[in-house]
């Protein structure tokens, strides 16, 4: 792609780089030129326009970024994403429906070191999506690309984004009690949680703080989803809640989470059905460590010891103000 300043004489058929007012109307900055704009720049008193003119090989931005996104999402509706009109070179991706993002980064990252105009921006992985969030946008800089920079782009990112939907929907969550019971501010907090990605909190119990009368509940419940919400915080790996998992006759997989606030999170399984142990802070609406591995669970995405230890980048978050010990 040429681009520049240019006699007016030269100019017919050339990208407008920058818009131009004129005595009747606006030329705007994108416009091919022609023979009409030419004779009013020239009834304005224009000798010169910046003008960008493709060569052959260049594909136009509005064409590249389309191109760039059907590689990026080849099906989308397979993806659970819809893709936007190119327009000024930019194609817009957005949410079919609720769920959380699926990115490979590594491929995300391949495409944009292709070529510095060629650019790709998401969302983080594991974003949490409503039905028509934008989750990427894809914007050719330039009013051009060449076209063996496109085809290299499109092979980098080639199905780098989908959108995992929810697939468990219902949801129990038993608390302890010490002395007290508990309020209605926790399960409010929790049930919105669910909603958001088309979950229902189907029943809630209070027990006491006990190992037995907690694994009974546990092994009681035909939730998709068991949530545990203790009267007093787990402190250990062996403490009443994750002990009253392996007395219904379920796994703890892990204790323990580098996100602050959310760090005394445990999750595990009772016969195929996850179960978390929540964080006190999950009381909050705030966001906190469990919101990640809850969400990831509704979706059908598993995790690991692994993927918990790897939250801890970006995992400092805004403490709640009603948060007991704030940090100083």
């Amino acid at each position: 792609m040429k681009f520049g300043p240019v006699p007016l004489q030269e100019a017919l058929g050339g990208v407008l780089a920058h818009s131009v007012a004129l005595t009747r109307g606006r030329l705007r900055k994108g416009r091919v030129l022609d023979a009409a704009d030419i004779s009013a720049l020239g009834a304005d008193g224009h000798n010169h326009v910046v003008i960008a003119r493709l060569e052959p090989g260049d594909v136009g931005e509005d064409a590249a970024a389309s191109r760039l996104a059907a590689a990026l999402v080849p099906d989308p509706h397979t993806a659970g994403l819809r893709i936007g009109a190119a327009s000024t070179g930019r194609v817009n991706l957005h949410s079919l429906g609720p769920g959380l993002l699926e990115l490979d980064t590594t491929r995300i990252d391949a495409a944009n070191a292709v070529h510095p105009m060629i650019t790709v921006a998401t969302l983080r992985p594991w974003s949490r999506c409503a039905e028509g969030t934008m989750v990427a946008t894809i914007k050719i800089i330039s009013y051009a690309v060449p076209s063996d920079a496109l085809v290299a782009a499109s092979a980098a990112g080639a199905r780098a984004l989908a959108l995992r939907p929810p697939v468990l929907r219902t949801a129990e969550l038993i608390e302890t009690s010490i002395g007290a019971g508990a309020t209605g501010k926790g399960r409010r907090a929790i049930r919105q949680r669910l909603q958001r990605l088309g979950a229902d909190l189907s029943r809630t119990r209070l027990v006491a703080h006990d190992t037995a009368p907690l694994a009974e509940a546990i092994a009681s419940s035909a939730a998709d989803v068991i949530l545990v919400l203790t009267g007093s915080a787990t402190s250990d790996l062996y403490d009443t809640a994750p002990e009253a998992l392996r007395a219904a006759g379920g796994t703890v997989t892990h204790f323990g989470m580098p996100v602050d606030p959310g760090n005394l999170l445990f999750y595990g399984d009772l016969g195929g059905t996850p179960v978390i142990g929540l964080p006190g802070c999950a009381r909050s609406p705030a966001l906190n460590g469990a919101d990640w591995v809850l969400e990831r669970i509704l979706c059908g995405v598993t995790i690991g010891e692994g993927d918990i230890m790897r939250m801890g980048v970006g995992g400092l978050l805004k403490e709640p103000p009603s948060r007991p010990r704030p940090r100083e």
